[in-house]
């Protein structure tokens, strides 16, 4: 390393926030972005590890200490080519990835691990400022037609690398742009959709067929793709949300935490020229259900569309402020998450159970009443507690309670893809399904989870894809 001793010389050092009072007015990027002389500096507290755990916590196995110790020296170029090897959107997960390199970082056992998120994304921003990433066609196209349907994270991945690879690949996607959730369900001031733009830019440069608005298994058929193309690979994500099937769920005012978000990016981006007020949460009393990431964003978009008050609610239990005995280093810390979204402003409550919705028409409250978690071995069960239940005043609910399954209506029933016992689609261990020439990857396989693990599904797919029409 550049200086070994980086780590006791130098502090962490967070590029940090815009002002509360600045950033709930807009939708503009919360995060600030760190000099340059800084971010260096950041990159010197990494140390020369034995064992780097950051590296083993990264599931695109990023090659931290190196690019750690390239953006010391001041080699940004070298940087970014170390780290594009491993990660074709450092850009996005720099910004969006809960970092479980950190958390798996030798230092964070004094929770001062290095800003490797933060200095991510830095590098990958000059790389674009100072033109080292430029268009890069495949220098032959091996004939071979690929077809990639859905454009989140790992459908992204799988397109550009086949592409990289010299096949030819349409990507489709049953929305009006592409990048998938990462579009229309992260906010604005989390993930700026230029930077979806610019990169989906450099793809199609590069050859990359790119159709939206076409949803695969109605508007075009399971049996034209298999007879058009010699690969299909299904990366449509975890889209079915989990519901809520309690008295008072019919009320209107009761919507998918999805359908809220994707609203605003829509009209973010001048695409949605509906009204529907009752998706909006202008002087509101909103209640969050479900206690996650995307219940976070729910707060922050409630927020800036000038809610009345926002309540978010969780059933399991609230996490411990630092690590417990059973959840040590270097895995991913079990602790309690404070988000940019959290700061600006909202009532929070754990171990709350739903038991009813009220209302005459329009919802008006949720009842709830307190839980209490008991350990039995390996198993918890939820037990309520007497006396409990109260009401919270709500006229907008939003169920933000993860998803469960692929949508598998359409396209999936179509093929007749086998089912794991989880309704996500069954693979073995090339991703291949049971039909053969048919791929899956990303959350339709594995059920919901992190951008980063979606586009290691997608690097590992294409990978697959591209041995198995080279046999061919």
């Amino acid at each position: 390393m550049g200086d070994i001793t980086g780590f006791l010389k130098v502090k962490r050092k967070e590029a940090g926030n815009r002002p509360v009072n600045e950033r709930i007015h807009d939708f503009s990027e919360v995060e600030q972005i760190l000099n340059s002389e800084d971010r260096m500096l950041q990159a010197s507290r990494c140390m020369d590890c034995g064992i780097p755990f950051c590296h083993w916590g990264c599931p695109v196995d990023n090659l931290i200490p190196e690019w750690n110790d390239l953006l010391y020296r001041g080699n940004w170029k070298g940087a970014w080519e170390r780290l594009y090897s491993t990660n074709n959107f450092p850009e996005i997960t720099g910004r969006i990835c809960p970092a479980p390199c950190e958390h798996a970082c030798v230092l964070n056992i004094n929770q001062e691990p290095v800003t490797i998120r933060e200095n991510e994304v830095a590098i990958a921003e000059r790389a674009f400022s100072e033109d080292y990433i430029r268009p890069e066609p495949p220098a032959e196209r091996s004939g071979k037609k690929v077809a990639v349907i859905g454009s989140g994270p790992a459908g992204l991945a799988a397109a550009d690398l086949l592409n990289k690879a010299g096949h030819y690949v349409t990507l489709y996607e049953k929305d009006e742009k592409a990048g998938g959730l990462m579009r229309f369900g992260i906010p604005d001031f989390k993930l700026s959709k230029a930077v979806i733009d610019r990169r989906l830019d450099i793809m199609v440069q590069e050859g990359l067929n790119l159709v939206t608005g076409v949803t695969a298994g109605r508007d075009i058929s399971a049996r034209e793709l298999l007879a058009t193309y010699d690969a299909v690979c299904i990366a449509i994500g975890s889209g079915k949300p989990r519901d809520l099937n309690i008295e008072g769920r019919e009320l209107k005012g009761i919507h998918f935490a999805m359908d809220f978000l994707s609203r605003q990016n829509r009209i973010n981006s001048g695409y949605d020229p509906s009204d529907l007020r009752e998706l909006c949460a202008t002087g509101k009393k909103v209640l969050v259900i479900g206690g996650g990431d995307t219940g976070s964003d729910c707060i922050g978009t409630a927020i800036r569309q000038k809610a009345a008050r926002v309540t978010q609610i969780e059933i399991l239990p609230k996490p411990p402020e630092s690590r417990t005995p059973d959840n040590p280093w270097p895995f991913f810390g079990k602790i309690l998450k404070t988000s940019t979204s959290h700061e600006e402003g909202c009532e929070r409550h754990w171990s709350l159970s739903t038991v009813r919705f009220t209302g005459n028409g329009n919802v008006a409250g949720a009842e709830v009443e307190e839980v209490k978690w008991e350990q039995n071995g390996t198993r918890y069960t939820m037990n309520p507690v007497p006396d409990s239940r109260r009401i919270i005043e709500a006229d907008l609910v939003l169920l933000a309670m993860g998803f469960v399954h692929p949508v598998i209506e359409g396209l999936v029933s179509e093929l007749g893809i086998e089912l794991s016992e989880r309704n996500n689609i069954r693979t073995n261990g090339s991703l291949q399904t049971n039909i053969p020439g048919v791929f899956a990857a990303g959350d339709s396989v594995s059920g919901a989870s992190l951008v980063v693990h979606a586009i290691a599904s997608g690097r590992k797919v294409a990978k697959e894809i591209d041995r198995y029409l080279r046999r061919g």
